[in-house]
């Protein structure tokens, strides 16, 4: 295993052991170190954009040969429904240890599309230096006019039903066809993404490890679209049966607290039934650690880390100060962007690769 490889499992280890600060400097410096060498990779903490984060070009003959780089176009279909995606390949690391890879699954917001979210998210980078797959799948202009994910519709919200459906469908075939490692499969989302997200998790805790949700809403919380434009305005409040007795995956959350978009209460919303969903057999549910910092170019942030009784971070709430609709710590080269925040695709990547799948169900 290279250097970086063995310096992201030690920070994975230092998560599990509740040393969340120490895994975020260990992150940082093994993305750092990188740059240092000559690798093509920026400084996580660094706002600014960096030319080489743009996703790479379409693969010409060459690249696209076994074990290079790549920046693939496809299509899937089921049921009547085709999504197109973009899929981000990492080079092969011949002493990675293992042919098989993380998969991040990546959905934009409303009125975005899959190249614009890679170059925003600046995810594909990140991805590269960890041996990750990310893949974005793309929302139609058929299936909804400003190519929002339709989280706010019934039949879009359960299990073997619509988009979740069709998404899980997706994944299944990128985790086929390209040796992906069927317990590190996560899902992240931003606005109508990242209610999609929430609500994927919910619907396939088999295949999904872990959620990431920035500027999000909780699943289940509209049910058309007048009640949909009502929470974002006014916020969603916990609901009754917050993971009563489904299984929900370890969820990490961003939200800014100057949203006029999506309310930040939808946040404490997810939070809150994400720790409903991990208390223990007495009741008690994920203790609450809070911490305060800034990111490099200013912004300030609150975290809050929601561990349980073996010390695991079952959720994670990055409350941005002063930040409106935006993915945290992006590049300006996409949409819906705020460079001046913490590094959300970074912190979510750590969290990712920290928490995978407890028990792989067959996909």
């Amino acid at each position: 295993m290279n250097d970086f490889l063995h310096r992201m499992s030690n920070a994975a280890q230092q998560t599990r052991l509740g040393q969340l600060m120490d895994a975020t400097r260990a992150i940082q410096r093994a993305l750092h170190d990188q740059a240092a060498q000559g690798q093509d990779i920026a400084e996580a903490a660094s706002p600014a954009p960096v030319a080489w984060l743009t996703p790479p070009a379409p693969p010409t003959v060459e690249r696209a040969a076994r074990g290079a780089e790549r920046w693939l176009d496809g299509s899937a279909s089921h049921r009547g429904r085709t999504l197109a995606y973009k899929l981000y390949v990492p080079p092969h690391v011949s002493d990675c240890g293992t042919a098989q890879r993380p998969l991040i699954v990546m959905l934009h917001g409303c009125t975005q599309g899959a190249a614009d979210f890679a170059a925003g998210t600046n995810m594909n980078a990140l991805a590269r230096q960890a041996g990750a797959l990310v893949l974005y799948p793309e929302q139609t202009q058929h299936a909804n006019a400003q190519r929002c994910w339709n989280w706010f519709k019934p039949q879009h919200q359960e299990r073997g039903r619509g988009e979740p459906e069709a998404l899980a469908m997706l994944i299944r075939s990128i985790v086929a066809e390209h040796e992906v490692d069927g317990s590190r499969i996560y899902v992240a989302g931003l606005s109508a993404g990242g209610a999609m997200a929430d609500i994927l998790g919910r619907c396939y805790p088999d295949l999904v490890a872990a959620v990431g949700v920035h500027s999000g809403l909780p699943s289940g919380a509209a049910s058309d679209l007048g009640s949909a434009l009502s929470v974002m305005r006014q916020g969603a409040a916990p609901r009754a049966d917050s993971g009563a007795t489904a299984p929900v995956p370890p969820t990490i959350v961003f939200h800014g607290d100057a949203d006029a978009t999506v309310h930040v209460r939808n946040a404490t919303a997810i939070v809150e039934a994400v720790r409903a969903a991990h208390r223990d057999p007495s009741g008690t549910l994920p203790e609450a650690n809070a911490s305060e910092g800034s990111a490099p170019a200013g912004r300030r942030y609150t975290r809050t880390v929601y561990t349980d009784g073996d010390g695991g971070a079952r959720a994670e709430y990055w409350r941005l100060h002063g930040a409106g609709h935006a993915w945290s710590g992006g590049s300006a080269q996409g949409s819906y962007t705020d460079p001046t925040g913490v590094d959300a695709s970074a912190e979510m990547l750590r969290f990712f690769l920290a928490h995978p799948l407890r028990t792989v169900v067959d996909a």
